[in-house]
């Protein structure tokens, strides 16, 4: 028994592992967007790239989904359904504001303020995961999200182009609303993220792209175009599919901690492939950045807790000691159906996922 209950603590922490390599994985191929899309604007007008890159997100997934459909690969995630919908609206609605709102800000503001104030984004997820979601953030993530949130306004930091205005207002109001949704799509995470992908990229670049011809926007550059829905699959699809696979096991606030990488990978990709200059400031960043990742990956949260009785549906297994039921025929490996936890009192170590929602 003693050895059982060790091999689910193994489980537990290479979940983790496994989880934060996700996370900071779809931050390097996020961090490649900027660099890449400062070459494409110069073609793309910036409403018209929003769109370009979230439809790009949802062509690229939507024909990976029908590769496995035709190669009949067996599916072992769920789907979304009505239940969810407001979470959907919510994450849709909210990606299409934000922008807005940033442009917005940006119009009447200055880049560097706008690129200093977005940083709030990590702190915005965080507070709304405590207070809304009720995620539970102990004392050593609050430590790494200062210091992460510390080392990004470092790098952003320009104490002579620093000012606050009503563009600095609406600069934060896009973070919290991106806050916000990555909140709704941490409610989401336990569906098929390839559903997601392809729903939030199909859904935020029509809204997008309605703004578009709004403002009448448009490149008849198709070569640009095709770069940019390109761009839009590997730095917006596949980042946003693997940030929903580490939010499945770490919650919001803590994948929004390790997410926060992505302007030091952009930075570095500029140094290895542009010839960009890294200065002291970015040197000095990236060292507070490694403190937080530090205080991140060392959290330890264990304790006696309860799992009330719950019915729902999504991808599992039986070694994970939440998975009880039993199937007849028996089934081995991960698969997805709905199915029932009965009330169970015990103590380990945890994350916030979906089986650990509790209060503190």
């Amino acid at each position: 028994m003693k050895g059982v209950f060790i091999l689910k603590i193994k489980n537990i922490e290479n979940k983790k592992v496994k989880s934060i390599f996700l996370a900071v994985l779809a931050a390097a191929l996020y961090g490649i967007s900027s660099p890449v899309s400062k070459f494409l604007l110069i073609e793309i007008p910036p409403v018209l790239m929003a769109a370009l890159l979230y439809l790009g997100a949802g062509l690229g997934m939507f024909f990976i989904n029908l590769i496995m459909v035709f190669r009949k690969k067996e599916r072992v995630e769920a789907k979304m359904t009505k239940k969810e919908m407001p979470y959907i609206l919510g994450m849709i609605v909210l990606d299409i504001v934000a922008p807005i709102l940033l442009m917005t800000g940006l119009s009447i503001s200055t880049a560097s303020n706008a690129a200093l104030l977005n940083n709030f984004e990590i702190v915005a997820t965080s507070i709304i995961a405590l207070f809304v979601f009720k995620e539970s953030i102990g004392k050593r993530m609050w430590l790494a999200i200062f210091f992460i949130t510390a080392s990004s306004i470092l790098l952003t930091f320009n104490i002579d182009s620093f000012s606050f205005s009503f563009g600095s207002i609406l600069v934060l109001l896009a973070c919290v609303s991106w806050g916000l949704e990555n909140n709704c799509t941490r409610m989401l995470s336990i569906k098929d993220p390839l559903q997601i992908v392809v729903v939030k990229g199909f859904g935020s670049g029509v809204g997008a792209f309605i703004i578009t011809v709004f403002l009448k926007e448009f490149s008849s550059n198709l070569f640009y175009v095709g770069l940019a829905l390109t761009l839009g699959f590997f730095a917006y699809g596949l980042s946003i599919f693997f940030y929903i696979l580490a939010q499945r096991d770490l919650g919001a606030a803590r994948t929004s901690a390790y997410y926060a990488t992505a302007p030091f990978i952009g930075v570095i990709i500029s140094w290895i492939f542009f010839n960009e200059n890294i200065s002291k400031s970015f040197l000095t960043a990236l060292f507070i950045m490694i403190i937080g990742a530090y205080f991140a990956v060392t959290e330890k949260h264990e304790h006696k807790h309860i799992h009330y009785e719950e019915t729902h549906e999504h991808r599992h297994n039986h070694n994970d000691g939440h998975h009880n039921h039993i199937h007849n025929p028996s089934v081995k490996g991960e698969h997805s159906h709905e199915h029932n936890h009965e009330k169970l009192e015990h103590k380990h170590s945890h994350m916030p996922d979906l089986h650990h929602k509790h209060s503190h």
